[in-house]
């Protein structure tokens, strides 16, 4: 039961990189040190209730999830890394993110939900830790209500 959910929540990430050619979905990467993070911020309404519940994930037009997956650069492989962090708004409310960690075979994806206005920005800051190497990731993103 555990494959299915985990397989259905990747199916649901991939069909949505394919189906949605909106900036709200594109999926973005950077590379930081030796690590290629790809990170996604999206509505959780774009979940099927059933993938969504699988994962512990609640449903709401002002609720977004956040996918985080660092691979090696050079091998490509996914990465056990330790992730927390944190949405900012323009007005400078902090929002915690609280993270859960995925693993479906080789793939490892690291999950938050934060709460969202219409319209608003925000701004992630991302702490990743393997080890003694750490990175930090910044990106913005403006949020929609579906």
């Amino acid at each position: 039961m555990q494959i299915l959910k985990l397989n259905m929540f990747k199916i649901f990430i991939l069909l949505s990189f394919v189906i949605v050619s909106s900036d709200l979905l594109a999926e973005q990467k950077k590379t930081l040190g030796d690590w290629d993070v790809h990170y996604i911020a999206f509505p959780s309404t774009f979940l099927e209730p059933e993938v969504a519940k699988a994962n512990n994930i609640t449903r709401s037009s002002t609720r977004a999830v956040i996918n985080i997956s660092v691979l090696d650069s050079k091998s490509k492989a996914a990465l056990e890394v330790e992730v927390s962090g944190n949405a900012r708004n323009l007005l400078g409310t902090n929002k915690p993110l609280e993270f859960t960690t995925v693993k479906e075979g080789d793939a490892i994806y690291h999950l938050a939900t934060v709460n969202f206005d219409d319209k608003e920005v925000l701004r992630f800051t991302i702490d990743m830790k393997q080890g003694n190497v750490s990175q930090q990731l910044k990106f913005q993103q403006k949020m929609y209500e579906d």
